[in-house]
Protein backbone atom coordinates (compact mmCIF):
# COMPACT_ATOMS: atom_id res chain seq x y z
CA UNK A 1 0.00 0.00 0.00
CA UNK A 2 0.90 3.69 -0.50
CA UNK A 3 1.02 5.82 1.90
CA UNK A 4 0.86 9.67 1.46
CA UNK A 5 0.48 11.58 4.83
CA UNK A 6 2.39 10.19 7.18
CA UNK A 7 2.71 10.66 11.36
CA UNK A 8 5.73 9.81 13.03
CA UNK A 9 5.28 9.67 16.39
CA UNK A 10 8.78 9.78 18.02
CA UNK A 11 10.62 11.62 21.39
CA UNK A 12 13.87 11.88 19.58
CA UNK A 13 13.91 14.42 17.61
CA UNK A 14 17.14 13.70 15.71
CA UNK A 15 15.43 10.25 14.51
CA UNK A 16 12.57 12.12 13.35
CA UNK A 17 15.18 14.57 11.66
CA UNK A 18 16.92 12.08 10.07
CA UNK A 19 13.26 10.40 9.12
CA UNK A 20 11.92 13.19 7.44
CA UNK A 21 15.01 13.28 5.27
CA UNK A 22 14.67 10.11 4.17
CA UNK A 23 10.93 10.40 3.16
CA UNK A 24 11.91 13.34 1.46
CA UNK A 25 14.43 12.17 -0.51
CA UNK A 26 12.26 9.18 -2.12
CA UNK A 27 8.99 10.69 -1.70
CA UNK A 28 6.79 13.77 -1.65
CA UNK A 29 3.95 12.63 1.05
CA UNK A 30 2.77 14.74 3.80
CA UNK A 31 4.66 14.40 7.30
CA UNK A 32 4.27 15.21 10.84
CA UNK A 33 6.22 14.87 13.66
CA UNK A 34 4.70 14.36 17.11
CA UNK A 35 7.36 14.00 20.17
CA UNK A 36 4.71 13.46 22.93
CA UNK A 37 2.22 10.65 22.44
CA UNK A 38 -0.55 11.75 24.14
CA UNK A 39 -0.64 15.14 22.80
CA UNK A 40 -0.43 12.71 19.03
CA UNK A 41 -3.19 10.65 20.58
CA UNK A 42 -5.67 13.67 21.47
CA UNK A 43 -5.17 15.31 17.73
CA UNK A 44 -5.72 11.95 15.87
CA UNK A 45 -8.69 11.87 18.37
CA UNK A 46 -10.32 15.19 17.75
CA UNK A 47 -9.21 14.78 14.16
CA UNK A 48 -6.79 17.70 13.82
CA UNK A 49 -4.26 14.73 12.52
CA UNK A 50 -5.60 12.51 10.05
CA UNK A 51 -2.59 10.56 8.52
CA UNK A 52 -2.44 7.47 6.16
CA UNK A 53 0.35 5.42 8.55
CA UNK A 54 1.43 6.16 11.79
CA UNK A 55 5.50 5.64 12.51
CA UNK A 56 5.44 4.58 16.38
CA UNK A 57 8.59 4.80 18.73
CA UNK A 58 7.75 2.48 21.59
CA UNK A 59 10.59 4.03 24.49
CA UNK A 60 8.75 7.18 25.04
CA UNK A 61 7.94 8.99 28.38
CA UNK A 62 4.22 9.32 29.51
CA UNK A 63 3.08 6.68 27.30
CA UNK A 64 4.69 4.68 26.00
CA UNK A 65 3.94 3.06 22.13
CA UNK A 66 2.79 0.00 23.93
CA UNK A 67 0.08 2.24 25.52
CA UNK A 68 -0.10 4.54 22.54
CA UNK A 69 -1.38 0.75 20.69
CA UNK A 70 -3.74 -0.13 23.26
CA UNK A 71 -5.58 3.58 23.53
CA UNK A 72 -5.55 3.66 19.76
CA UNK A 73 -6.84 0.28 18.91
CA UNK A 74 -9.75 1.51 21.42
CA UNK A 75 -10.88 4.50 19.30
CA UNK A 76 -13.26 3.27 16.57
CA UNK A 77 -12.36 6.56 14.82
CA UNK A 78 -9.06 5.66 14.67
CA UNK A 79 -8.17 2.42 15.45
CA UNK A 80 -7.76 1.27 11.56
CA UNK A 81 -4.96 3.70 10.89
CA UNK A 82 -2.08 1.14 10.19
CA UNK A 83 0.60 1.59 12.87
CA UNK A 84 4.18 0.85 12.07
CA UNK A 85 6.63 0.23 15.34
CA UNK A 86 9.65 2.57 14.40
CA UNK A 87 12.43 0.91 17.30
CA UNK A 88 15.52 0.75 18.26
CA UNK A 89 15.13 -2.92 19.83
CA UNK A 90 16.37 -5.99 17.81
CA UNK A 91 13.90 -8.37 20.38
CA UNK A 92 12.09 -10.72 18.85
CA UNK A 93 9.59 -11.05 21.80
CA UNK A 94 9.19 -7.08 21.58
CA UNK A 95 8.31 -7.41 17.56
CA UNK A 96 5.99 -9.79 18.94
CA UNK A 97 4.69 -8.17 21.57
CA UNK A 98 4.23 -5.17 19.09
CA UNK A 99 1.96 -7.38 16.87
CA UNK A 100 -0.40 -8.37 19.54
CA UNK A 101 -0.86 -4.99 20.49
CA UNK A 102 -2.47 -4.24 16.99
CA UNK A 103 1.00 -2.95 14.92
CA UNK A 104 0.40 -3.59 11.23
CA UNK A 105 4.43 -4.05 11.35
CA UNK A 106 7.83 -3.58 13.11
CA UNK A 107 10.96 -2.26 11.92
CA UNK A 108 14.23 -1.63 13.69
CA UNK A 109 15.84 1.59 13.21
CA UNK A 110 18.24 1.67 10.74
CA UNK A 111 21.38 3.90 11.52
CA UNK A 112 22.36 4.05 7.13
CA UNK A 113 20.45 6.62 5.47
CA UNK A 114 20.39 4.43 2.22
CA UNK A 115 19.19 1.89 3.82
CA UNK A 116 16.15 4.33 5.50
CA UNK A 117 15.25 5.72 2.01
CA UNK A 118 14.60 1.97 1.12
CA UNK A 119 12.37 1.17 4.26
CA UNK A 120 10.94 4.28 3.56
CA UNK A 121 10.32 4.18 -0.36
CA UNK A 122 8.32 0.66 0.73
CA UNK A 123 5.81 2.68 2.17
CA UNK A 124 5.48 5.83 -0.23
CA UNK A 125 5.56 7.20 -3.68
Amino acid sequence: MIYKNILQIDDDVDDCEFFMEALQAVSDADYTAMHNSVEALNKLISQELSPDIIFLDLNMPIMSGFEFLTAIKAQKLIQDIPVVVFSTSQFEETKLKARSYGAKEFISKPSDFNELKKIISDFTI
